[in-house]
């Protein structure tokens, strides 16, 4: 009828249509979209599981046993140095024992406090920049190098150990690592005021641990193994965004904990030989010429003397011939029972055998050869 109003459910000019997807929006006039989600609702991922916790570790066989000798063995190790600590013998190795450790303790801190400065603020191509491309002209700079820092073996280990993590090949940072405590200013030093109005021993010294350093880093240019050389992981180098004093701490803190109970154990091995060894032994190998290098060049492996006091050392062996005495020089800043410890702790026990092995003959060879000329 005209004037109604449209019936129910039927369309109007302009209304939506039923199923449409347009619905009658309340504002009048104005169309809008329905929701394409209200349709067809998301249905919720599971939540995810919660993984059990792991089971605890069952107790190792013979607990009981283990927590006894924890409880005991304290005890007893305190009864028996009690008993046994004031014997002559037990003084003596703890005070040579002491001696070692607390001679290095102050150039491991210095090279540990080195080996965390070059990680922390050293650029990796100053090293790039100092050193040459090739390897084998890189191992005699490194070796001449050495001479610019007064340091001992104790100090010169970690510093090595940096060099290789910071790109430094590893042959040159060898030459660096023999060289070093043997050639530095502080040595040559101490060296010259122990043998008085003997220059050419001075030099004898100078040129026989150069050449040393500097032919073991070309054999390990031609012979080395990279399996043989394990160096402990570390951060190497500054990263973008952090404090350069906090890595320098953490290096420093790392590197000296390291060392320092490979340290302990060495000096403890020297100790032990210095008690044990009676001195009628010396007399009976200073009449030979060729006895007394091998047995002085063992003496300075065994004795761990630093490199800044062997000299007194070797020039109180009067009974010796001069040869014998530049051997002991020589091979002690390079291969000593320390020494051999901080290498298995830095680099690996394999690498430490087979570079201290081929480093003793070494040394001995290039002494003989220069005592021959010089002495």
């Amino acid at each position: 009828m005209a004037g109604e109003g449209p019936t129910a459910g039927s369309p109007t000019a302009g209304s939506p249509v039923a199923g449409s997807p347009v619905a009658e929006n309340p504002v009048a006039g104005s169309p809008v979209v329905e929701n394409p989600v209200a349709e067809n609702p998301v249905v919720d991922a599971p939540a995810p599981r919660t993984p059990a916790p792991p089971p605890s570790p069952a107790p190792p066989p013979f607990w009981p046993l283990l927590l006894l000798g924890a409880a005991v063995l304290p005890g007893v190790v305190v009864f028996l140095l009690g008993r046994w600590g004031d014997a002559p013998a037990v003084q003596a190795w703890r005070t040579v024992c002491l001696a070692v450790t607390v001679q290095a303790l102050p150039f491991l801190v210095l090279g540990t406090a080195l080996s965390g400065a070059i990680n922390a603020f050293v650029p990796e191509s100053v090293f790039r920049r100092v050193l040459p491309r090739r390897p084998a002209l890189a191992v005699p700079v490194a070796g001449v190098a050495g001479v610019v820092l007064p340091g001992c073996e104790c100090a010169s280990v970690p510093v090595a150990g940096s060099l290789i993590s910071r790109g430094v090949t590893p042959a040159a940072a060898f030459a660096f690592l023999l060289s070093a405590p043997a050639v530095n200013p502080v040595v040559l030093t101490a060296t010259a005021i122990a043998f008085p109005g003997n220059p050419a021993m001075v030099l004898a010294r100078l040129l026989a641990s150069l050449a040393t350093a500097v032919v073991m880093g070309w054999l390990w240019l031609r012979f080395g193994r990279a399996e043989w050389l394990r160096p402990a992981a570390r951060h190497t180098g500054h990263r973008a965004g952090h404090s350069r004093w906090e890595e320098f701490r953490r290096g420093f803190q790392h590197d000296f904990l390291h060392a320092g109970g490979f340290l302990v154990v060495g000096a403890m091995a020297a100790a032990t030989f210095n008690v044990t060894v009676p001195g009628s032994v010396l007399d009976t190998f200073s009449a030979s010429p060729w006895l007394s290098v091998l047995f002085l060049a063992a003496l300075a492996i065994v004795l761990a003397v630093c490199s800044e006091a062997d000299a007194f050392l070797a020039a109180s062996l009067t009974g010796f011939p001069p040869v014998a005495r530049l051997a002991f020089m020589v091979v002690g800043p390079m291969v000593d029972l320390k020494l051999i410890a901080l290498q298995a702790g830095t680099f690996g026990r394999a690498f430490a055998v087979r570079f201290s092995a081929a480093t003793a003959v070494v040394a001995v060879a290039c002494s003989a050869l220069t005592a021959g000329v010089l002495l």
